[in-house]
């Protein structure tokens, strides 16, 4: 036993020292993951904090103005101030706004007798999600308007809403917590692809095989470094979530390191198959790519898993990066604890034994 832990220490600081010596990998595998956190926590955000929007108020009385004083005194800013319906085309098609708020005739004399009256709102619906997100505002806006002046906060009970994890509903927070996962699985897909093709192109693979160091031994040296590679990278990304855009963590930090070890597990060993396979580092680049994009993609951090197609929602279920992120999310959101997030920390457990055992398959095959 000593002895295979003695091999498998010189073997990780081996494979340490090709990753480290290179003052530009070095760099490579710190600089990118600061200056991604930074781009996805300020870029990558589907709050609207400031939706340009023109007027058209036909009706021009003081209910409509107290309705634009409103909207004016929130996350909307008006650009335009139309003239008649004509002009709504134009601003929508050249996208000089975003929205455009249509108060009709007899909008005042409506709100007076109490008879519903349409307020028409009108958005850019090339992007949907922001398109979505701007009329939800202006619901919102028109809603308080009409509670207000139909006198329903006077007396008795009035809504109140809460969210849970995340008061501001910011998704900042959502994409910061789930890029713990992401782009440390990148980077330790990228390594473990290349390592075994790396070897080849160097010419040193069969010098590799002809040593006494079996293959489990082999798959070890070459796994631990990228894994502590994503883990050191996943610090990285958790300071700066805590200590830039300080998005409060409430969970435990021993089962976040527990459970992003073994996460990185699972992904390291997805790369090593990767690499077995690939006769290139050429081609293990392109391999990892193919398969990071799909699976980044499957993992929930933008796309809810529950609003996929059912055939997808399946294929999740042997993505990594999917528990990971759910499993990062929950821990640095809802402060989960690990009887809450077992039936995340076992799928990653088991995709690693399955992925690792694979990997030294292949280099046993190698070797025979």
């Amino acid at each position: 036993m000593g002895d295979f832990i003695f091999e498998v220490m010189v073997l990780t600081y081996k494979e340490a020292t090709m990753i480290l010596k290179d003052k530009t990998i070095r760099l490579i595998l710190v600089m990118p993951v600061i200056i991604q956190s930074l781009l996805f926590g300020y870029v990558a955000t589907f709050d609207l904090n400031n939706v340009e929007y023109a007027l058209l108020d036909e009706d021009r009385s003081g209910a409509s103005r107290e309705l634009v004083a409103l909207f004016d005194g929130s996350v909307f800013h008006r650009v335009a101030t139309l003239r008649n319906a004509s002009d709504i085309a134009p601003m929508l098609d050249r996208k000089k706004a975003m929205m455009v708020l249509h108060i009709g005739y007899g909008f005042e004399r409506g709100v007076n007798m109490g008879v519903p009256t349409e307020v028409q709102v009108l958005v850019d619906g090339r992007n949907s999600n922001v398109a979505g997100t701007a009329m939800s505002y202006a619901s919102s806006i028109i809603d308080s308007y009409s509670e207000q002046v139909s006198g329903q906060n006077a007396g008795g009970a009035s809504p109140t809403s809460r969210a849970w994890f995340n008061p501001n509903l910011e998704t900042r927070w959502n994409i910061l917590s789930g890029l713990l996962a992401v782009l440390s699985a990148v980077e330790v897909m990228v390594l473990a692809g290349q390592s075994v093709s790396r070897e080849r192109e160097n010419g040193t693979f069969d010098q590799l095989l002809v040593t006494p160091l079996g293959p489990m031994v082999i798959m070890l040296g070459k796994a631990i470094p990228p894994v502590l590679v994503g883990v050191g990278q996943m610090t990285l990304c958790l300071l700066v979530s805590l200590y830039w855009f300080e998005v409060p963590y409430g969970g435990s930090y021993v089962l976040l390191y527990v459970g992003m070890f073994l996460f990185n597990c699972a992904v390291v060993g997805v790369g090593l198959c990767v690499s077995a396979m690939a006769a290139t580092m050429q081609q293990a680049l392109l391999f990892t790519f193919t398969l990071m994009m799909p699976m980044i993609l499957l993992s929930g951090l933008t796309t809810p898993v529950a609003s996929m197609p059912d055939g997808l929602q399946y294929a999740t279920l042997l993505n990594p990066v999917r528990y990971g992120v759910e499993f990062a999310q929950r821990v640095y959101l809802e402060g989960a604890g690990w009887h809450e997030t077992r039936g995340l920390l076992l799928p990653m457990v088991v995709i690693a034994a399955v992925t690792l055992s694979a990997a030294a398959k292949m280099f046993r095959g190698r070797m025979s």
